[in-house]
């Protein structure tokens, strides 16, 4: 059975990024392994119908359990909780708890992953991009995890003690992409529905996308299921927020794709996997 390991920084993250996709390999029988880096300690409450002074004192168990609750939605097979704390946004007090993954021992986090993707072999991971829009400290922590893993886990002479090396055939990133945002926007204008996505475009003016190294996969019948993970998160998302301001139907019309970076391998490795297309390929797709 092919694995996919699929690696994030904090609950909710794995609903927002890519759950489409992990759905759509689970449903077509890959075993997929979602790692989570921290228990989202540092989150606030930001359900405008929840009371938050009364729930902020449960968060790290009411985050854990959203998360499994929605992994179960995806599709997951397995969670893994690497149990680090939650490092909060960049120059937060949060960034100096001893327990903060930002804090953990050099290469203690990569150990783990290793250890995982030896154990799994792995026809694929994700993992995270540079994150230039949005430098959480976590988020960096996974992006360099990301970038060392198939050297890391490949390399017979590193980590003897976590098994048979393996190299991992393909790594990517879920990506931001001012396309995607551009053709929703148009989207919901032109049917003269308001569009959520007009502040960040604005937001995200002059802002061109990666390049070469993007692919995309349809999702196509699986973007309700990744909501309904992401509302799974009750302590973290608006349930009238953008996410869910865009019909499903409009979203499959305009773009019914979710956008990766390839951060490791090539077309055959691509291939293999069997949903990732070009993201520019000439096929009268959006």
């Amino acid at each position: 059975m092919p694995v996919a390991i699929v690696l994030h920084a904090h609950p909710d993250d794995e609903s927002s990024k890519g759950a489409g996709t992990v759905a759509r390999l689970s449903g077509n029988g890959v075993d997929c392994v979602l790692v989570c880096a921290t228990g989202g300690e540092a989150g606030d409450i930001l359900n405008p119908t929840l009371d938050a002074d009364s729930l902020m004192d449960r968060l790290p168990e009411l985050r854990r359990a959203e998360l499994e609750k929605a992994a179960g939605i995806i599709g997951y097979q397995e969670v893994v909780h690497l149990g680090y704390r939650d490092s909060g946004m960049p120059d937060d007090e949060a960034n100096a708890h001893p327990d903060a993954f930002v804090n953990a021992p050099p290469g203690e986090a990569l150990a783990s992953v290793v250890g995982l993707v030896r154990r799994h072999r792995p026809v694929v991971v994700f993992g995270y991009d540079a994150h230039e829009r949005y430098p959480h400290p976590d988020h960096l922590e996974v992006h360099h995890i990301t970038n060392e893993i198939v050297a890391a886990a490949g390399d017979a002479s590193r980590y003897q003690e976590l098994g048979d090396p393996w190299t991992v055939p393909l790594v990517v990133a879920p990506a931001f992409t001012v396309r995607k945002l551009t053709l929703l926007h148009e989207a919901m204008v032109e049917r003269g529905l308001p569009s959520p996505m007009a502040a960040r475009l604005e937001r995200f003016a002059g802002l061109v996308d990666a390049g070469s190294r993007l692919v995309r996969v349809d999702v196509t019948g699986y973007i309700e299921q990744a909501r309904d993970a992401l509302r799974a998160h009750e302590t973290q998302i608006d349930p009238e927020g953008h996410w869910f301001q865009i019909p499903v139907q409009v979203v499959e019309e305009a773009y019914p794709f979710e956008d990766f970076e390839v951060m490791a391998g090539d077309r055959e490795a691509l291939a293999k996997v069997g949903i990732f297309e070009d993201r520019d390929a000439a096929s009268g797709r959006p």
